[in-house]
């Protein structure tokens, strides 16, 4: 019988080589396990901090600043004449003639224009006449009482008699004073057919015209003339609250005219309302300027410049604020980059700063442009500091 040949025996569970791979591939696949496990705490441990870091608001700061030592508050003026009248007829008619048109200077109780008054002359004519015949009664009342008054102290007239003869002299005595009182009245309005300037100045308006039919007395768009003094102008100006009591007589101002470009006219506060408009919260203030020369004219347009003493305040830009409803708020970041709304007092408003009268100080680091998220305690971060603008290269041409 052949030997048959034998195949090798398949390794055993117990051979130390076995063992050994075993061990290789565990050890393998702990690593990886634990790889995978670290690798993902570190993703999550990253996004957290990323989200985190999301979350805080990056911030630029500022801080409140001195105000100058002056202010300069410009204000819009209207330019009125030193005396500004319209003037009326007194008396009806028609008018005759004018003798000044407009821009014609004039001086006080210069002739304007003349009206003729037909039925002013009649009713005067007429009261010159009632005035003779009370005069006239009156005179023979007069003699006959004085020879009532003989016959009485012969008593050759009785009491009665006498008195009645005195009674009768006394009303032809009256009667005659009221001829003279009306007379004299018609006189006067025969004297307003003459048109007389009030005071010195120029026309500056002439509404009517030869054979213009003329009524006595005020209303509107009857005025004959209008006369202005313009050797002195009143400019008036509103001034807010916030500046009100800076203002005072005697105090200089600057006006400059569109008219006269360049050219700067100094004037000086004359009078103050010394009350506020109502409405408005604004004090009225009348100037004065020097217009001899005529350069300026009334009714025109001016900005005044007053020159007020600075305060000692500080101010800050508006988009530091907050509003809440407990009032204006800025925050402000301590040495760990923390907020803190603070509360502040308002003063004047300049536009793109506001006064604070209370609140802040030159120390406090302010947040510009704070979101209207922000909270107290909230923690920022500082955006860094922008570079300088590189100035552009200055290039030529050959």
């Amino acid at each position: 019988m052949s030997d048959q040949p034998t195949s090798p025996s398949a390794p055993h569970a117990g051979d130390p080589r076995t063992r050994r791979y075993v061990l290789i591939l565990l050890g393998a696949a702990l690593l990886i396990a634990v790889w995978g496990i670290v690798s993902r705490l570190s993703a999550r441990n990253a996004l957290e901090k990323q989200a985190a870091d999301a979350g805080v608001v990056t911030v630029t700061t500022v801080k409140a600043h001195g105000g100058p030592g002056k202010d300069t508050l410009v204000l819009p003026g209207s330019v009125q004449a030193f005396y500004e009248a319209p003037i009326y007829a007194r008396t009806n008619g028609y008018l005759k003639v004018w003798h000044t048109d407009i821009g014609t200077p004039v001086k006080k109780g210069q002739l304007l224009a003349e009206i003729e008054t037909p039925e002013v002359d009649q009713e005067l004519r007429q009261a010159q006449a009632d005035l003779a015949t009370a005069d006239a009664n009156y005179g023979l009342a007069r003699t006959t009482n004085e020879r009532w008054k003989g016959l009485l102290a012969t008593e050759s007239v009785s009491q009665q008699d006498a008195d009645q003869r005195a009674g009768d002299a006394a009303a032809k005595n009256a009667a005659k004073q009221s001829a003279a009182a009306n007379l004299a009245r018609l006189q006067e309005l025969e004297s307003f057919k003459r048109v007389l300037a009030p005071f010195d100045g120029v026309v500056t308006q002439r509404n009517t015209d030869v054979g213009a039919l003329i009524n006595a007395g005020q209303s509107t768009g009857n005025a004959l003339f209008r006369v202005a003094d313009l050797h002195r102008l009143r400019i008036y100006v509103s001034v807010p609250q916030l500046y009100a009591s800076a203002i005072h007589q005697g105090l200089n101002a600057g006006l400059v005219f569109a008219e006269h470009p360049g050219k700067r006219y100094e004037g000086v506060v004359a009078n103050t309302s010394r009350a506020l408009d109502a409405n408005s919260r604004t004090l009225q203030v009348e100037l004065q300027i020097d217009n001899s020369q005529g350069e300026l004219l009334p009714g025109s347009y001016a900005q005044v410049y007053f020159n007020l003493a600075g305060v000692d305040s500080l101010r800050i830009p508006v988009n530091t604020v907050l509003f809440r409803t407990d009032g204006l708020r800025v925050a402000i970041l301590d040495d760990q980059h923390r907020v803190h709304l603070q509360l502040i007092t308002q003063g004047r408003d300049f536009g793109t700063e506001i006064e604070v009268l209370s609140g802040v100080t030159a120390n406090d680091v302010l947040v510009a442009n704070p979101p209207d998220s922000i909270a107290d305690g909230d923690q920022v971060h500082l955006a860094p500091p922008q570079p300088a603008a590189a100035k552009p290269a200055a290039t030529g041409r050959s």
